[in-house]
């Protein structure tokens, strides 16, 4: 797994702040900006979240860089839908070098990760035997249709992965841009960072805050699972370390 924090709004707090302020105030948007010190813009930060006044922050955005993640994960993170994304795809990118990623449970059972291991192979095995297979099948009938030999080739890959790729696991590595608003990220944050999310996303989502925390440690100072900024909201389905985890994120944040 690697993120990457690519870029984020510059000035994040006091855009936050500004905003806010805009809507109670006579003064122009640069005259706020121009007005507005590092340290008020924090406290004004910190006012709005006592209030629970959540609309300001969704004028910064942050995009990310994520790497190493399994298309498991990216049907969980794309349910996220207040965000934008940009995934490789496996219709377009042939899948020559085929890279999976493996639970740490299976990594640790010694017979479970060859097992794992042989499951990989056998679908590697398939995929590029289904696209070879595929490809010979198209090039004679593009050609036929008038295309050179060299562009019936390229084609045919192409028409012959997006079938083949069908066998290809859920441990398949991909990689993709997103592209947040503070808002959506609080509550990413909330529901991922938990104890009870699965573990991928978890790791992904802590190590994301974590990069935030550095950008604009005014607007994530109370960001993490629901038990950070007060009881537990999981009910009967707890971890029961609330205590444990609070005191993780604090620590990460003075990091």
């Amino acid at each position: 797994m690697n993120v990457t924090l690519i870029t984020h709004t510059p000035l994040p707090e006091k855009t936050v702040a500004a905003a806010a302020k805009l809507c109670y105030s006579d003064s122009g948007v640069d005259t706020l900006m121009e007005n507005m010190s590092e340290e008020r813009a924090e406290q004004f930060v910190d006012m709005l979240a006592g209030f629970g006044h959540e609309s300001p922050v969704e004028h910064v955005t942050f995009t990310f860089g994520i790497e190493g993640v399994s298309r498991s994960f990216l049907a969980q993170i794309t349910r996220h839908r207040i965000a934008s994304f940009s995934v490789q795809s496996q219709r377009y990118v042939k899948m020559d070098h085929f890279e999976f990623i493996t639970p740490p449970a299976i990594a640790a059972d010694e017979e479970a990760a060859a097992i794992y291991q042989r499951s990989m192979d056998e679908a590697i095995k398939a995929y590029h035997d289904l696209a070879d297979r595929l490809q010979a099948k198209y090039i004679p009938e593009l050609m036929a249709q008038g295309l050179t030999e060299k562009a019936a080739r390229s084609k045919a890959e192409k028409m012959a992965i997006e079938d083949a790729r069908f066998v290809l696991p859920n441990a398949c590595e991909t990689k993709m841009v997103m592209t947040m608003n503070v808002r959506s990220l609080r509550n990413f944050f909330r529901l991922r960072c938990c104890n009870r999310a699965q573990w991928e996303i978890r790791a992904v989502a802590t190590e994301m805050l974590r990069l935030c925390c550095q950008a604009a440690p005014a607007l994530f100072r109370t960001a993490g699972p629901s038990c950070c900024c007060g009881p537990c909201t999981e009910g009967k389905m707890t971890c029961g370390k609330a205590k444990e985890v609070r005191e993780k994120f604090e620590v990460m944040r003075r990091v």
